[in-house]
């Protein structure tokens, strides 16, 4: 029986939200501005995780303790990056856009081994090549000068996600949705702001659907990616996430009737080699684990079996707990618990 890695399934949620939300929120690229579309997703992203948020807030120590990373994730995951994604969409197909948000694995694999010292292995290096491969493929056969200039302005998007990404799978003491949360109220708003102050307001349905498009695509995406990449690990987690773009180009196939072309069949064959990859990505050695205390979403497994909890705590929870020294030899993947050099 195949037992799928810890996280695998989240981000690969994430990935079908996510690659849904490009093309839905196409034809809303050209009828409002890129910040009001922009500060609408995001505001339905922090809409869509407030209920569970507003009940429980986070120690004002872990808001200092993380205070930088979540400040990337706000301005550049939640401000620059969604309004760089909503011009480059006014500019080029839904198809084009969806296909060229391959590059933001590129860029998280980079930032995650060079920057954040993540290990990153053989078959997730091949991987990155086979995924760039495909996206490269489809974005390289077409040269209208307004491809080109939505092309840079989508790259420019994936860029600031991929840090983004590598910052808030390395949060080990704030809720995923909490991040989400303040990604969508502070950017969001100040994106809707500045929209509405530099151009005419979107109609009240398309910007119920803005809104409604980014409760699914962007807080329920955004939350199931976090959660799976601090198990999975940034790297690997977003090279399953690079199923997204693919979803929306199916979409654009079907919902908005572009034209289906033999690059893009190929580029999907690269694909699903790349997530093969990856999925088979662990390794096995010996390792110590340093004393660590920090706050995520746990069962209790070989990591977890160190402390107790009530009768019908559930399954899988989250509250603050303490590893003790540990020296192990298991099949791993560098999550939160293993960090260590190779």
């Amino acid at each position: 029986m195949t037992r799928f890695p810890p996280g695998l399934l989240q981000c690969m949620a994430a990935a079908v939200l996510f690659g849904a939300s490009t093309p839905l929120a196409a034809p809303l690229a050209r009828e409002m501005n890129a910040p009001t579309l922009a500060g609408l997703l995001y505001l339905g992203a922090a809409l869509a995780v407030a209920p569970q948020n507003l009940r429980r807030l986070p120690p004002s120590s872990a808001l200092r303790a993380n205070g930088s990373r979540l400040a990337v994730a706000v301005v550049l995951g939640g401000a620059v990056g969604p309004v760089l994604l909503a011009a480059g969409l006014a500019r080029t197909s839904a198809a084009s856009a969806s296909l060229l948000l391959n590059l933001e694995l590129v860029f998280t694999v980079l930032l995650a081994g060079w920057f954040f010292r993540e290990h990153i292995g053989p078959r997730v290096a091949a991987a990155t090549v086979l995924v760039t491969s495909a996206g490269l493929l489809l974005s390289s056969w077409n040269t209208s000068p307004d491809i080109r200039l939505g092309a840079v302005l989508v790259i420019g998007a994936c860029l600031c996600w991929a840090l983004d990404n590598c910052a808030t799978a390395n949060v080990d003491r704030l809720a995923p949705s909490f991040i989400t949360f303040i990604k969508g109220v502070i950017a969001g708003s100040a994106n809707l702001a500045i929209g509405l102050s530099t151009g005419a307001g979107p109609t009240a349905s398309d910007a119920i659907l803005a809104v409604g498009i980014g409760m699914i695509g962007y807080g329920l995406s955004i939350t199931l990616w976090v959660t799976g990449a601090r198990s999975l690990g940034a790297a690997r987690g977003q090279v399953v996430f690079s199923a997204a773009p693919f979803i929306g180009v199916l979409l654009a196939w079907t919902l908005l009737a572009e034209p289906v072309t033999a690059p893009q069949i190929v580029a999907m064959v690269l694909l699903l080699a790349g997530i093969t990859l990856v999925v088979r990505s662990d390794h096995d050695h010996a390792h110590a684990h340093e004393p660590l205390e920090h706050i995520h979403e746990h069962a209790h497994d070989d990591h977890h079996a160190d402390h107790e909890h009530a009768a019908g705590t559930p399954d899988r929870h989250s509250h603050p707990h303490r590893h003790e020294p540990l020296r192990h030899d298991h099949a791993h993947v560098p999550d939160l618990h293993h960090r260590h050099g190779h």
